[in-house]
């Protein structure tokens, strides 16, 4: 598990792994925000030319995952299809029929606008947020107002968080980041072909930069 980062969290044991995901161990579960799978054939179709294989790219590496980790669940936090239907729907189709034995559950989000059946006819449970243990799944950050009265910690995605690194004189670089704050966690967003938003912190927050395949703590 070389530049993973392994800690106790309300009693739960969380992997922070450097392909931007978490591995929660008690359930087996792996946590994956903002894939944005059918961007790139979005795009295409709009007539920009972005390489098919980014795509094929994030399916592979959710495979090694899977192959390395063994969960029984997939909980997916938002943006897992980028757009409306386009032909990178058939690579998902064809991806998830290798894992039929693995739950998967989509929380959806703002860009997950295709109909329920497809979601359906490939066995995925859809959820607008999912409760379970002492967390609270979401796909987009909750606001103070609604945090505040949050009983569950909350662990969401949406805004691609990330983190200046900066180096001798004046060069920066940003890197996709886990932050955790007292009552609200944001994840990386695991697709290839996505920004980053470099966000403001308290200094009691715990940011996690990856970097070079490694999870590094700020």
């Amino acid at each position: 598990m070389s530049g993973v980062v392994s800690f106790e969290y309300l009693s739960q044991s969380l992997l922070l792994l450097p392909q931007k995901a978490i591995f929660w161990k008690n359930n087996k579960t792996l946590v994956v925000a903002d894939v944005h799978l059918g961007k790139v054939g979005h795009f295409r179709k709009a007539g920009i030319a972005i390489p098919k294989a980014l795509e094929q790219e994030d399916l592979a590496v959710l495979s090694d995952l899977i192959a390395e980790y063994q969960p029984g669940r997939i909980i997916f936090l938002g943006d897992f299809f980028h757009s409306d239907m386009n032909k990178d729907w058939d690579w998902i189709m064809l991806w998830r029929d290798l894992y039929k034995e693995i739950e998967m559950v989509l929380v959806r989000g703002n860009h997950d606008i295709i109909h329920d059946k497809f979601y359906q006819q490939l066995n995925f449970k859809l959820v607008v947020t999912l409760a379970e243990g002492p967390f609270l799944f979401t796909h987009a950050p909750l606001e103070q107002e609604h945090l505040d009265l949050a009983s569950n910690y909350v662990i969401s995605g949406h805004i691609h968080p990330g983190v200046k690194l900066r180096g001798k004189g004046r060069q920066s670089i940003a890197l996709p980041c886990y932050s955790f704050g007292k009552k609200q966690a944001i994840l990386p967003s695991f697709g290839k072909f996505t920004g980053k938003y470099c966000i403001k912190h308290n200094e009691e927050d715990r940011i996690y930069g990856i970097v070079q395949n490694k999870v590094i703590t700020f």
